[in-house]
């Protein structure tokens, strides 16, 4: 049995791109939100 990998994984992850990426992530859902909510409030605002 070996514990040599089968395979290379191709170049490594660093931490700052996964915290970029999770940033990214956080922006693009709070963004989605405050436009959902954004909505919301103008469907019930006409509504009356």
């Amino acid at each position: 049995m070996s514990i040599t990998p089968v395979a290379d994984a191709g170049p490594v992850r660093r931490v700052r791109h996964q915290a970029r990426e999770a940033a990214a992530l956080m922006a693009f859902s709070a963004a989605t939100s405050v436009a959902i909510a954004g909505a919301l409030v103008l469907l019930a605002h006409w509504g009356r």
